[in-house]
């Protein structure tokens, strides 16, 4: 009996080669590694890591090519085609993936980009997408605590925020007063921590490292840009919040705590016009 996950990358022996591959084997008839997809020097017996899936013929294959999501991952993908039985997008492998009329939320148009969530279909077996990802995210029994560094994907814009996917689970809130660039739907935010965890169990969401490790990096920060610009940089207390965001990628608040902790360590100036770094920390 087979073993193979499909939508998922597998480790498999290679079975035996044929003209057109290699067969993985899976503990029954083996899956085929198309040539085209065989890495140099393979050799029966050795045993890598492949997806599988299903081709246009309905039949398992596998592949070496890393797919953009594989299944229960939520991933924003293009559009390539539409028809009336539903959408085919952009996954990064040969075959397209499909995304069900009965599982979009409104008409998918071609070239559009869409967040989606990966599943196996019950009735036919192959990955599929479905647009209906909010029913799939649940906030009830959580698995996060408390300034725990997260992984978090921004799912939409609501009047306050952004309403992110949190590792792959959950739904949290990050407050647009706390962001200082836009953000895209389906886009990856590196540093991400759970800030705070209320009653009902909705969880707040800061972006950007925390604490100690993130003044620290402020800090360096400035003192590169000094450097790299004549040791000088005209920017003080009454510069304009998005200026200094666009220029340091820190709120203001931010760099006037971060520059108050510089001059007092003595290794800046502050003058009228700006900011300059000691001849000490020139040499430095």
């Amino acid at each position: 009996m087979s073993t193979v996950n499909v939508g998922q990358f597998n480790l498999l022996r290679v079975d035996r080669k044929v003209d057109f591959g290699f067969y993985m084997d899976d503990g029954e008839e083996g899956i085929l590694l198309p040539k085209r997809f065989v890495p140099a020097g393979l050799q029966v017996g050795d045993t890598i890591s492949v997806f599988v899936y299903h081709d246009s013929d309905n039949r398992l294959v596998a592949t070496t090519q890393e797919p953009f999501a594989v299944v229960g991952e939520i991933a924003a993908l293009k559009v390539v085609d539409v028809t009336r039985q539903g959408a085919f997008m952009d996954w990064g492998l040969m075959k397209d993936l499909f995304v069900p009329v009965s599982q979009q939320l409104s008409s998918m148009r071609l070239g559009g980009k869409y967040l989606v969530k990966l599943y196996i279909d019950k009735q036919t077996g192959r990955v599929a997408a479905t647009e209906k990802i909010d029913n799939q995210l649940s906030n009830e029994v959580l698995t996060i605590k408390e300034g725990e560094k997260v992984k978090v994907q921004v799912y939409r814009e609501s009047e306050i925020g952004y309403v992110v996917i949190v590792n792959q689970l959950h739904q949290g809130l990050v407050y647009k007063n706390e962001v200082f660039t836009h953000l895209h739907i389906g886009q990856f935010l590196e540093e991400a921590y759970v800030k705070k965890i209320r009653e009902d169990n909705k969880l707040d969401i800061g972006i950007g490292k925390q604490g100690v490790e993130k003044m620290d990096d402020d800090k360096s920060t400035i003192i590169k840009l000094l450097k790299s610009h004549a040791n000088f940089l005209p920017y003080h207390d009454k510069s304009n919040p998005d200026e200094i965001y666009a220029f340091f990628g820190m709120s203001k608040k931010a760099f006037k705590m971060n520059v108050g902790m510089l001059f007092k360590a003595k290794k800046i100036t502050i003058e009228e016009t700006g900011i300059r770094l000691v001849p000490e920390e020139v040499a430095s």
